[in-house]
């Protein structure tokens, strides 16, 4: 921040977390500030596709912190007639809606605000709070964003495993504040500035999403059509496959791998300790691997898999996030998951390498959701469909090859990924420092002007 110039003069605000201010800037508190009401006492079942718009605290935590306007964001909605009922539920522009329970301390102190004219409901979980003076919105929300007024918010909430805040922590949360002119100057200042920053790392997260694309393109192309672009084709009969190259054999995933292999090389009495595998550990080329159990406790209920093993998930949504991993460092060699892993182990036809590639590849991927049977959140994949699964398969010296190719290709991929999140990282950081700097009078923006202003004229 050493670009902007301070205040000529400070003071002590009588708050540790907050130290010195403005000396021309005063402190409040939210209660003097804001008018709190409860969102609607609702239930998911209660929210429609039509209707009015309606933002609840998933909403807040997930996808509209910060601002929400109903004409560019998809909020479910509640029925009209909840306009005769409950309208002091209905917020106003410049209304704040606060989370009222956290999963996280982090969390607590999420909200977001109305931007426009709308018609919008708070839902359920929420706290509303309705400034006195709406012109001060804008500002409001980048002190609600400060990490200093988050701070205050985290230290006084109640939880464990869920934190809850209530109207009276925000009644009594301490706000600094300076006169109108410049709190309408600080929140001009930030919009600009923040905009630029969240182009920037909008440029970021494009270039994540093309490497991504690259990334599946070149495993696709590789273990479909393989790496010699002089190589004789044929027809591959398998209709959605078209030309392979001409060496290439048609195989089943049965031919080549056993799925779910069977424990009897494991004793019911065996007491050694074995890696034990929940469904949400298991992640794309990611095995989390922080729980141990006996195998004797695990052996009837569990999916069995050893060092070397391609594990699958069969269930909706984890299939389509190709959660797939090749088991290593198991304890004791030996792991149990949850039943909704499927387990292929690989014979001698096929590097187990290249199949785990083989199954991220596009048309697979497709054609097992395709497959799923079952309803809604309990959509699986057939083992059926894993075992009948028809594909061209390169000689083993070829899979080698094609291996090593893609292992190293995506060593380079993951470190430009890397560097992009890296660079949003610090951006956002940065955004942070921006926003607490300005909203806590630690930088002095009163003489500052709107360059795009200036060049208009």
């Amino acid at each position: 921040m050493a670009k902007y110039q301070k205040y000529a003069e400070y003071k002590d605000s009588g708050i540790d977390w907050l130290g010195s201010i403005p000396a021309n800037w005063h402190l409040n508190k939210l209660r003097y500030l804001f008018d709190f009401n409860k969102g609607l006492t609702i239930t998911k079942e209660n929210l429609e596709d039509e209707g009015i718009p309606c933002v609840s605290y998933g909403e807040v935590h997930s996808k509209f912190g910060f601002e929400v306007d109903p004409l560019k964001h998809d909020l479910k909605c509640v029925n009209v007639s909840y306009l005769k009922t409950s309208d002091n539920a209905l917020l106003n522009k410049g209304d704040f809606v606060f989370a009222d329970t956290s999963e996280d301390l982090k969390g607590s102190g999420n909200f977001t605000h109305l931007v426009n004219n709308e018609q919008v409901f708070a839902g359920y979980h929420t706290i509303i709070a309705k400034p006195k003076d709406p012109t001060s919105s804008r500002f409001y929300a980048y002190l609600f964003d400060s990490k200093e007024f988050r701070s205050q918010i985290q230290l006084a909430v109640k939880g464990v495993k869920v934190f809850s805040i209530t109207q009276a922590i925000l009644r009594a949360s301490d706000i600094w504040l300076p006169s109108k002119s410049e709190q309408i100057q600080i929140a001009n200042f930030l919009d600009h500035e923040t905009a630029k920053i969240d182009s920037l790392i909008e440029k970021q997260k494009k270039l994540i999403e093309l490497l991504k694309e690259k990334r599946q393109a070149v495993i696709s192309h590789a273990v479909t059509k393989g790496l010699n672009p002089d190589v004789a084709m044929k027809d591959s009969g398998v209709e959605w496959l078209g030309q392979v190259p001409e060496h290439w054999e048609t195989t089943k995933i049965k031919y080549v791998a056993e799925l779910t292999p069977k424990k009897s090389e494991l004793l019911n009495t065996d007491n050694r300790l074995c890696t034990f595998v929940p469904m949400e550990k298991l992640k794309l080329d990611s095995l989390i691997k922080d729980e141990e159990k006996p195998i004797s406790e695990v052996i009837g209920g569990y999916t069995y898999f050893r060092d070397g093993d391609l594990l699958l998930a069969k269930v909706t949504p984890c299939f389509e996030n190709k959660n797939m991993v090749i088991a290593s460092g198991l304890k004791n060699g030996i792991g149990f998951g949850s039943s909704e892993i499927y387990v292929l182990r690989s014979n001698s036809k096929v590097d187990s390498q290249f199949l785990y590639y083989r199954l991220q590849e596009d048309q697979f991927m497709e054609l097992g959701v395709g497959s799923m049977t079952g309803a809604g959140g309990l959509k699986r994949v057939p083992s059926e469909f894993l075992n009948n699964f028809e594909f061209c398969l390169p000689p083993l010296k070829e899979q080698f090859t094609i291996t090593e190719y893609l292992n190293q290709y995506l060593i380079k991929s993951e470190l430009l990924m890397n560097k992009s999140e890296s660079a949003i990282q610090l951006m956002q950081e940065r955004r942070t420092a921006l926003i607490s700097s300005a909203v806590t009078g630690k930088i002095d923006v009163r003489n500052w002007q709107n360059p795009q202003q200036d060049l208009a004229v």
